[in-house]
């Protein structure tokens, strides 16, 4: 018994350090044509995000996800001048389910987020994105293409993110 949960635990580690990386996905790839809700319920589809060719950073979050709000609050506190320096823009896409959904709005307003705040509870774009847990974030570049990926949160990420969307606005490429 001893010997099958430490082959169990050495088994969670090993997927644990392959789910948390970054990647550079493959070559224009386009954020997918799913619908889903705003924050207030009203219907979205994804293909209509954009920021008039600037960047667009996508996180993937939940309000049970304490990494998430995490790395939310982080960016919350320089979103103001990542805004006025790069242009980028800030999607939050929510994939809290029916029993969970309830509390995003009231998440987002105490925390004070300024983010365009979407909610996908069937996690249909969640699947479309190859996300697997959160927080899940994605950099899209100004024409549309999904330019770097990353999973999980540790302190001091947003500062590698803005680093990225400099370079993008530098018209440099973003190689991992």
């Amino acid at each position: 018994m001893k010997r099958t949960i430490t082959t169990l635990l050495a088994l969670l580690l090993f997927v644990w350090t392959g789910i948390a990386q970054e990647t550079a996905p493959e070559s224009n790839k386009k954020i997918p044509s799913v619908d889903i809700q705003d924050l207030q319920g009203n219907p979205f589809n994804t293909s209509s995000i954009n920021n008039d060719g600037k960047p667009i950073i996508l996180c993937f979050w939940a309000t049970w996800c304490k990494p998430c709000i995490k790395e939310l609050s982080a960016i919350a506190d320089v979103y103001d001048d990542w805004v006025e320096e790069t242009g980028v823009k800030l999607v939050a896409v929510s994939v809290d389910n029916s029993r969970s959904s309830a509390t995003v709005e009231p998440t987002v307003n105490g925390k004070g987020w300024e983010y365009e705040v979407l909610r996908d509870p069937n996690e249909d774009f969640k699947r479309a994105m190859n996300v697997g847990f959160p927080p899940h974030t994605f950099l899209i570049d100004g024409e549309g293409n999904i330019v770097w990926q990353h999973s999980s949160y540790t302190e001091g990420n947003e500062v590698h993110l803005i680093e990225l969307v400099r370079k993008l606005n530098a018209g440099e490429t973003i190689e991992e």
